[in-house]
């Protein structure tokens, strides 16, 4: 997209200048200079006024006017111009900057041009070695005042040197602690004899993305041993517990190896040194070739303060562009127990109240995009466009419970966006996270081409004290789910007790996990009170519906189909009414109807229609036929088998045919239109099939 933004930018303000120019209070431009008044667009012929050159200076004036006009009751607006803003800082707002409800303040895009706020910088003193090599010298590296892990070139991420150069290695004994050190988890492993190196340049800063269960640990190397075959990192993994270790198996890859430098699109950058080396492809000529290069890892800083009362309110940022911000790996490494929620977001907020993004890009990040922290309220991203993350897309609330409903982030909304391309660095990031927060709404949003889950809700494990309540999910197209990197995930994941939260006419495909745990819509611990309304969840691997356990979960007027290994699986079997199931249509061709454990009778079935296109007979819990299973266990007493008549189920085309039996068990036919963002097309289409990040897992050393 970037690279398109480059090539379209010297068209994009010959066009804009030949039209009247838009109204605003402020204007910024790369033409500008902040010397200047800003409150014209373009220099004046004698060049000695006209708009600002920085959106900082900008943002300076805006404070200054507000506090000279305390009583406005129109929108206060800068206009920035298309062209490339690398921040030397991030913006940062705080309490003395917010707007009003009759006042808000505009950060917008002047009329058809593109801006882009950048939190790196372009590389340009390239030399060329008889190689075909590039090579820059970059003075703050080689300082330590600068480091990074990323570089795009034309808009697209380029891969550090790599190893093994196909497919993974695997830990050959497994992860140990050599410090023994009680709840620090492990810092060792041993490796096959050839997959390692002692004498690799700048042992230290050489990498090893180590994929565990549901999470992957990133760390440096303190040392290789290569006489028992022992690498051992700096840092832990998260804890001792199984789901955190690094078993006999586990793939890894190993990142950053100079010597490894040998492929087109890759780049490697000697710390010590300051040297920056990339093989280019053929068709990247110098001069007309951008490399980016990211220094901040945020843009946007929304600072409030919900513990004193000081909020920053009422700002609008509009048509805006945001990209290439930095995340390197610390010195003791990178490891979270679940969906890497610890790492930084390029635009983060904290105490934000009626604040919004409205059509915005944000891309090239380098952990995730959004995050909606502490005491945020009521805040929107709408028809915002976020792609090629680092880790995951948006975050909204904490991990932690607040007794205080002021620090308590709420009510914020996520609509018509399109998150995608997700996980490029750290695979667990989800598209968006919802931790201990609630009533927020999450709609009409295009989910795709991630490693784990796309939206995960709740951070409760079991039946204790849950803040993710009146949550609602609705009109979401999430698909490209997992694919087969890391296990137990889903495409809408819930955790903890959620009264009043709701999953509405959702479209949910394409789940697939490494080994278990690719499932569809997943209530996990606790996971209660819940209503699952409309949905249509299909071609997972592992099964359309799982409830590990709860209470209380109403799963109603649903198509669930063509899941691989099982369509309905329920985990354990406890003391109350897990959950009532039903007006759903189950059709399959392949596995199992129901999966794991149904015993005892704490849980509702009834009016499902139930159907096996393979022609092979459908049974329930041990071989049970439907009138056995209704005669001993008392469900489905209303159900039915019988085939629902869909247009065309392989192909996705879940609409009924005259006449189908769907409507004997009560069925309500699904609206198969108005999933997802109404983004561009093209521009879907081109997040949700953008290269991979990883080797596809199939090809395994």
């Amino acid at each position: 997209m970037f690279k398109i933004l480059f090539l379209l930018l010297p068209a994009l303000l010959i066009t804009a200048s030949s039209n009247a120019a838009p109204r605003a209070d402020f204007f910024v431009s790369p033409k500008g200079d902040d010397a200047w008044h800003g409150s014209i667009a373009q220099p004046n012929r004698s060049h000695s006024d006209g708009p600002f050159l920085t959106i900082k200076r900008a943002l300076e004036a805006v404070r200054l006017f507000r506090s000279e006009h305390s009583d406005l009751k129109r929108p206060v607006t800068v206009l920035i111009r298309g062209g490339f803003y690398a921040l030397q800082r991030p913006l940062k707002f705080t309490a003395a900057d917010s707007g009003t409800a009759e006042s808000p303040t505009i950060f917008a895009a002047y009329s058809k041009e593109i801006p882009l706020i950048s939190g790196g910088v372009r590389i340009e003193d390239w030399k060329v070695g008889a190689d075909g090599r590039w090579d820059a010298s970059l003075p703050a590296v080689r300082n330590g005042t600068w480091n990074f892990s990323q570089l795009w070139v034309n808009g697209e991420r380029r891969r550090r040197p790599r190893l093994p150069e196909h497919g993974y290695y695997t830990v050959a004994s497994a992860a140990t602690s050599s410090s023994l050190s009680e709840g620090k988890g492990f810092d060792q492993f041993g490796y096959h004899p050839g997959d390692m190196n002692p004498r690799w340049t700048n042992l230290n800063h050489v990498e090893i993305l180590g994929f565990q269960i549901w999470t992957a640990a990133r760390f440096r190397i303190a040392s290789i041993d290569d006489t028992t075959h022992t690498v051992r990192f700096m840092g832990h993994t998260a804890s001792t517990a199984g789901y955190s270790g690094l078993p006999v198996g586990n793939r890894y890859l190993i990142e950053n190896v100079k010597q490894a430098l040998s492929q087109q699109g890759q780049w490697y950058l000697d710390n010590a040194s300051g040297e920056l080396s990339y093989l280019p492809f053929a068709n990247e000529k110098l001069g007309e070739t951008m490399a980016v290069a990211p220094r901040l890892s945020h843009l946007i800083l929304i600072e409030g303060d919900p513990e004193k009362g000081e909020f920053v309110s009422h700002i609008i940022f509009r048509g805006l562009h945001f990209g290439y911000t930095n995340w390197t790996v610390p010195k003791d490494g990178q490891a979270s127990p679940q969906s890497d929620v610890n790492l930084p977001a390029a635009i983060t907020a904290v105490g934000a109240l009626y604040c919004s993004f409205e059509k915005c890009t944000i891309s090239h990040t380098g952990a995730w995009a959004v995050e909606w922290g502490e005491g945020c309220k009521n805040n929107l991203l709408n028809s915002c466009s976020i792609t090629d993350m680092g880790a995951g897309g948006v975050k909204i609330g904490e991990p932690v419970i607040r007794d205080n409903d002021s620090l308590v982030a709420s009510a914020n909304t996520v609509e018509n966006c399109l998150i995608a391309d997700g996980g490029r660095v750290q695979p667990a990031g989800t598209g968006i996270w919802v931790g201990q927060s609630y009533g927020n709404k999450i709609v009409h949003n295009t989910i795709c081409n991630l490693y784990y889950s796309g939206i995960s809700a709740g951070w409760t494990w079991g039946y204790g004290k849950s803040l993710a309540t009146h949550n609602l999910f609705r009109d979401n197209l999430i698909e490209k789910i997992g694919q087969g990197m890391l296990s137990d995930m889903g495409g809408i994941y819930m955790l903890g007790i959620s009264p009043g939260s709701e999953v509405m006419h959702n479209m949910i495909r394409n789940v697939r996990s490494l080994t278990y745990g690719g499932w569809g819509l997943y209530f996990d611990e606790g996971s209660s009170d819940v209503l699952a309304e409309n949905n249509v969840i299909y071609d997972t691997k592992s099964g359309g519906f799982l409830q590990h356990y709860g209470e209380n979960n109403r799963v109603i007027n649903n198509i669930i189909a063509l899941n691989q290994e099982a369509q309905l699986i329920r985990g354990l079997a406890e003391d109350h009414l897990s959950f009532t199931l039903e007006h759903n249509i189950v059709y399959y061709s392949q596995g199992a109807l129901l999966g794991y454990n149904w015993s005892g009778d704490n849980f509702h079935l009834d009016h499902n229609l139930y159907w096996n296109s393979s022609g092979k007979p459908i049974t329930f819990e041990k071989g049970m036929t439907l009138a056995q299973w209704q005669r001993k266990k008392g469900q489905d007493l209303h159900s039915i088998i019988a085939d629902p008549l869909f247009e065309n189920p392989q192909k996705g085309d879940f609409r009924l045919q005259p006449g189908s039996p769907a409507k004997d068990i009560g069925f309500i036919p699904i609206n198969m239109n108005g999933f997802g963002c109404s983004l561009p097309k093209a521009e879907v289409e081109k997040a949700l099939n953008a290269p991979p990040a990883f080797p596809d897992t199939e090809d395994q050393r």
